[in-house]
């Protein structure tokens, strides 16, 4: 994880002012409150503030429902019947503001979630600093044959190699050319067009602001199995610290969201007729090929 040093005695300085506040406090969250969490090999997420907490979900739940949540006896009880529910207003009461460093392609597929504020660094104003996402080796894998959008299997021994020394070699030359050219005493070319020379695994930052509801749809997403790995350990990471947040939300999250499945009408009925003893095939089940194996995959652990 790379700060730099005027990052760092920020977060020094910020750590070592607490203020009284009459706002809603988490304990679980300031414990977090602006210290980097490293990502990947150079990238990092840190909180910078937020807003709420699990009694805060609570409070606007209660406010809108009225009566009709006076069946539940608990806090945890309420967010678990709101979260089994897909009641959402309740959970955009609470907020976060991250300050995240990450390469500019995983950006790229982050910014797709439409739903948070995002302010990025400026690489018309500033210099991106020489810092590119080198994956580990054992992260270097061939295409899918059965997804094209994923990884296949593990790359091995001079392959491995051959595409690590390409990367390693790409960037440093792409980053030489781009100092070339912004030099004031060299060509002196405008830094938003010579930006464009930098490969994808060049590191940006950005802040991004976001509340619980439309975090939680990020997380399921992107803290799956199934996203791409460079994505992944950053959801993972958030995980942690909204776990801290907001416990009893992160665990209903957990049980309804992250660890559970949605079925078709067709897996169901498939489901309900093998549980009366029939034989199901895909044939029989008005599935299709791709549908049938999601179906098997669930059913048969």
């Amino acid at each position: 994880m790379s700060l730099s040093p005027d990052q760092q005695a920020e977060i020094e300085d910020l750590r070592a002012r607490p203020q009284q506040t009459l706002r809603t406090v988490a304990p679980g969250i300031e414990a977090h409150l602006y210290t980097a969490h490293p990502v990947l090999d150079h990238g990092f997420v840190r909180v910078i503030d937020y807003m709420g907490d699990d009694a805060a979900i609570c409070q606007a739940a209660r406010v809108s429902y009225g009566k009709g949540t006076k069946s539940v006896q608990n806090d945890e009880g309420l967010i678990r019947y709101l979260m089994r529910h897909w009641h959402s207003t309740p959970f955009e009461m609470c907020e976060i503001k991250l300050h995240v460093k990450l390469p500019v392609f995983v950006a790229r597929q982050w910014i797709r979630h439409r739903t948070a504020n995002v302010n990025e660094y400026s690489a018309r104003y500033s210099i991106l600093d020489r810092e590119f996402y080198i994956p580990a080796p054992e992260n270097v894998a061939a295409q899918s044959v059965i997804n094209n959008q994923g990884r296949g299997d593990t790359l091995q021994g001079e392959d491995a190699a051959r595409v690590l020394d390409m990367l390693k070699a790409d960037s440093t030359r792409a980053y030489d050319h781009y100092q070339e050219m912004i030099d004031e005493n060299g060509i002196g070319l405008a830094r938003e067009l010579a930006r464009m020379n930098l490969p994808a695994n060049v590191y940006t930052q950005w802040y991004w602001k976001v509340d619980l509801h439309n975090l939680f749809h990020f997380l399921r997403l992107r803290a799956d199995a199934h996203a791409q790995y460079e994505i992944r350990v950053y959801a993972e990471e958030m995980c942690r610290i909204v776990a801290d947040w907001v416990p009893f939300a992160y665990k209903a999250f957990e049980d309804y969201r992250l660890g559970s499945v949605s079925m078709s009408a067709q897996m169901v009925a498939c489901l309900q007729r093998m549980l009366r003893g029939e034989e199901v095939t895909q044939e029989t089940s008005d599935m299709s090929a791709r549908e049938w194996r999601e179906f098997k995959s669930v059913i048969d652990g």
